[in-house]
């Protein structure tokens, strides 16, 4: 999850980077001198006045996307020297001394680390992120990780809930859009909505570049949606797939009673399950003993 996790942080582009920031900086810049050539050519002091605080605000803007930049740029060095279990601590550290209480991006970095050991308390740590108080973007990434965490957890009512409230449309770079349908697409799938999940896990195209990454994340999802609204064929279709990916994706549809040593996933079709259960016993992933009563 961490690796994927700082993979995703230096493939999604980075709408206030560097080179952005340039251009977005020139552009702010020559309409700011189109405001001051109009209110020089206006005889009153109103005009003036207008085009001054126009180029504060300006001025303001970017002033906060230098210093997002810049924590953000931070907060990945961090998670690059944290694999070990010495380099978590580390990071831990770190991330509790160099950032203020209550960072958004520290807030992600430090729930991703949880996440290795402690999936409860990486929970609790997105959950100090007032959703009302962060701009709409950054809580769609909080309830997009905390609903992932419910899932994870066996907990698809709440993840759920938390899915419904994200808006992709906020979201325009493509890695972006697919992880967060991944999760709302699984959690639709998964608590009644399979037609929903459906309709919109279909619009990414797996065999595009920008998706390779999150291609088991979007069949599984698949998966999950086709069981449940009786497309059992592209069900197994999709399973085949993640089979060929990984065989040990499987293990993710296989329920608490039947493997001892997973977690129960709610919502898992028993058809799914079923045929799940048939490949991994195929490829000797898992005992053939372990058979449904």
């Amino acid at each position: 999850m961490l690796a994927q996790q700082r993979d995703r942080l230096d493939q999604v582009p980075n709408p206030l980077a560097p080179d952005n920031l340039k251009k977005i900086g020139v552009r702010l810049g020559i309409g700011a001198l189109v405001v001051w050539g109009i209110a020089f050519a206006l005889p009153t002091w109103i005009p003036k006045a207008v085009a001054g605080a126009v180029t504060l605000l300006v001025l303001g803007v970017l002033a906060w996307a230098y210093r997002f930049t810049t924590r953000t740029k931070a907060v990945t060095d961090i998670l690059r020297s944290a694999d070990t279990e010495e380099g978590r601590k580390q990071a831990m550290e770190r991330l509790a001394t160099e950032f203020k209480e209550g960072d958004p991006a520290a807030t992600f970095a430090k729930a991703q680390l949880q996440l290795q050991e402690d999936p409860r308390a990486a929970l609790a740590t997105l959950e100090t992120i007032k959703l009302d108080r962060v701009m709409a973007s950054v809580a769609d990434e909080a309830r997009s990780q905390r609903a992932m965490i419910h899932l994870i957890l066996g907990e698809t009512d709440k993840a759920r809930a938390l899915a419904d409230g994200i808006d992709l449309s906020r979201h325009k770079e493509a890695k972006v859009r697919g992880t967060m349908a991944t999760v709302i697409g699984e959690a639709w799938g998964r608590s009644g909505q399979a037609k929903r999940a459906i309709e919109l896990l279909e619009t990414f195209d797996l065999d595009d570049p920008e998706y390779q990454d999150l291609k088991p994340q979007l069949l599984r999802a698949l998966a999950f949606a086709y069981a449940w609204g009786d497309q059992l064929s592209k069900m197994r279709n999709v399973l085949r797939q993640l089979e060929k990916l990984n065989v040990q994706i499987l293990m993710g549809f296989i329920t608490k009673k039947k493997h001892p040593g997973g977690v129960n996933p709610k919502g898992v079709h028993p058809a799914l399950e079923k045929e799940a259960l048939k490949l991994l016993q195929r490829s000797a992933a898992i005992p053939r003993q372990m058979q449904f009563r």
